[in-house]
């Protein structure tokens, strides 16, 4: 998405045992040598990367996918957050070696930074408010000419709401710009704004922790591939490339998706 958010700053580390470093070679894997990572995210964007509400924990796909790219590569993970309109500049100045937060693949982002393989596939739609009834589905929403669109700038969500919903205007009035993907779903909630444009998952994590406070309406505006980014050049590019293939390969990208999109309920 995408692309968003103020959060909590923290750091986790992920020890890497004897045992998962010989996995990497086993493998067939790069062996990184115990090489510390710094991987930065946002924790806005359920559930790829959040904050637990009950233990305080930052969790979710992304995290675990990350996790075990560290375990092939005999790597030594630590994580750090940041907001998403400062994480693209600050991984092409080489402050972090990978960024994580459902990021698009997209050939302008590619000026600044390289992308990952896609580690995952997704689609856009329309979160709305639980009671709402005034439209169901894009072209309903745009013909409602005071029904107001939460967005941040420069994010997957803003150009589908500009390209895809509105009229092509980047400066059309009925888009209100916020700095995280988190005030604009409290924009919505609040009635600020009518609609928020956002990935199904993340969405649906939304929804799931609402109690009926949210919904997701119409069909899938568009798809995307997310990736991992880094500094232009950086020589981690090629070994995660290998460890997501193997990931996919060996069916840990399908555990993680019954786990965080199936069975995972968020705050139970």
């Amino acid at each position: 998405m995408i692309r968003r958010r103020s959060l909590l700053a923290g750091f986790s580390a992920l020890a890497l045992s004897p045992l998962a470093a010989g996995l990497a070679t086993a493998a067939g894997l790069p062996d990184l040598k115990g090489r510390t990572i710094v991987v930065v995210t946002e924790n806005a964007y359920p559930p790829l990367q959040f904050v637990d509400p009950k233990s305080g924990k930052q969790i979710g796909w992304e995290y675990d996918a990350m996790e075990e790219i560290g375990k092939r590569l005999n790597a030594k993970i630590t994580y750090q957050n940041t907001s998403w309109d400062a994480m693209i500049q600050a991984v092409s100045d080489g402050q972090y070696d990978i960024g994580m937060t459902g990021i698009t693949i997209k050939e302008d982002r590619k000026e600044k930074v390289d992308f990952s393989d896609p580690y995952m596939r997704s689609q856009q739609f329309m979160l709305v408010r639980g009671d709402e009834k005034r439209f169901s589905d894009a072209k309903g929403f745009a013909a409602l000419k005071d029904a107001l669109i939460g967005a941040q700038p420069g994010t997957t969500p803003f150009y589908t709401a500009v390209y895809e919903v509105l009229d092509g205007n980047e400066q059309n009035p009925r888009i209100k710009l916020f700095e995280t993907f988190g005030a604009t779903v409290q924009a919505l909630k609040a009635g600020d704004v009518d609609m928020v444009l956002t990935d199904g998952t993340a969405g649906q994590g939304y929804v799931d922790t609402s109690k009926g406070g949210l919904k997701l309406v119409g069909g899938p505006l568009g798809s995307e591939d997310f990736g991992f980014i880094f500094k232009k050049g950086s020589d981690l590019v090629g070994p995660v490339n290998a460890a997501i293939a193997a990931l996919k390969a060996d069916g840990t990208f399908d555990r993680l998706n019954r786990k965080w999109f199936l069975d995972y309920k968020m705050g139970e």
